[in-house]
């Protein structure tokens, strides 16, 4: 590619959308150091704070989801869309680009349709087991769809398709490595059991909850709590760092030394952290959040489930499965070697590098 390579990406309203992108926009920019990155996506929401830390110019239209009652958001939802394809329409005259890439949410909806309108070469990066509704309208409009599960031709035209996996944080590979590192970091006992709980940058409620009711539960077996609970919970659960072997924390900053603390993971079953989950292989257990679209989280998990690499609690089979569930998984070593072996075997370590090759191929051969 002789020319200054132009991209732009589009993609948010979650962590699990906003950092493929970002993975994405890395990979080229190490390939091509004078490409020219801009990022589109949702005024109000996470990616227009995130993107920027990350080094990205972001532009935001004024976009939301449709709600499943009825609210004043659904009712401005046909003047918000024709405002966002009308900017998107703009942002693709001016900045000229030579691919467009879009990884989910409603903010990659206006943008990737009014590329398709110019003819410009569009990629769609899909990380769920069943794709979002935006996914499924851009689909027939794109030149291909990277995927990171099997069975998609069900949602998308087949030979789009291509499995890649879902990108992940780099240093997420051979955290069996940093175990030393991990237990500096977190304090650790490293004579005991440490169970590592998860539920997204945002914090799940009936997480939360549950770990609150079970910290007795917990200092009986005599195991060591790393509890991210999220931004939304912080104020609520800080309190319980002060308890021994308990360490509560909005945010964690270093993934890679937490997964590598860990014995045993509770976590949500967003995509990328399912992604995530697969290359680290612990044993896992899954608690699918209900209130997403399509609970696509169970879809995600059971996935894993099916080939033996995780257990998964609903939330309604909490009360009752819990303790006898994670005894399990903390005493049987036969059951933790069969789960991280079944793990490992889904990972796609390598998904962002094959994401961009691909992206490679089609610019190469849309202009020829």
């Amino acid at each position: 590619m002789s020319k200054k390579l132009k991209v732009i990406l589009s993609g948010g309203g979650t962590g699990g959308h906003i950092y493929p992108a970002i993975s994405i926009a890395n990979e080229i920019c190490k390939r091509y150091p004078d490409a020219s990155i801009l990022f589109v996506g949702a005024k109000d929401r996470m990616e227009m704070q995130k993107v920027p830390e990350a080094g990205y110019e972001i532009i935001g239209l004024w976009i939301s989801g449709i709600q499943r009652k009825l609210t004043l958001s659904n009712l401005m939802f046909p003047l918000k869309l024709l405002s966002s394809l009308w900017r998107s329409r703009k942002i693709i005259k001016k900045f000229n680009p030579d691919v467009v890439i879009g990884t989910g949410g409603f903010a990659s909806g206006p943008l990737l349709k009014m590329a398709n309108v110019k003819n410009i070469p569009a990629v769609l990066q899909e990380q769920n087991s069943f794709p979002g509704i935006t996914n499924k309208w851009l689909s027939k409009g794109v030149d291909k769809i990277c995927v990171a599960y099997d069975g998609m031709e069900q949602f998308f035209p087949k030979d789009k398709i291509i499995k890649t996996g879902n990108p992940v944080r780099q240093d997420l590979l051979k955290t069996e490595d940093k175990r030393g590192r991990s237990i500096l970091k977190y304090n650790l006992d490293p004579e005991k059991k440490t169970i590592l709980i998860i539920g997204g940058s945002l914090g799940a409620r009936r997480i939360n909850q549950l770990i609150e009711k079970e910290l007795d539960f917990f200092k009986e077996k005599n195991v060591q709590v790393i509890w991210q609970c999220g931004k939304l919970y912080y104020s609520d659960y800080k309190k319980y760092t002060n308890q021994k072997n308990v360490q509560v924390y909005q945010f964690l900053d270093t993934m890679n030394l937490a997964y590598a603390s860990a014995d045993v993971i509770i976590s949500r079953a967003g995509a990328s952290s399912v992604s995530e989950l697969c290359i680290v292989a612990k044993p896992t257990l899954f608690i699918p959040s209900p209130n997403v679209a399509e609970d696509h989280q169970t879809k995600n998990a059971k996935a894993i489930v099916d080939k033996d690499g995780a257990l998964m609690l609903k939330e309604s089979e909490l009360e009752d499965k819990f303790q006898r569930t994670i005894s399990e998984l903390l005493e049987s070593e036969e059951l933790q070697n069969k789960l991280s072996k079944a793990i490992k075997k889904l990972a796609l370590p390598n998904a962002t590098l094959d994401i961009v090759d691909e992206i490679e191929e089609l610019i190469k051969n849309t202009t020829k």
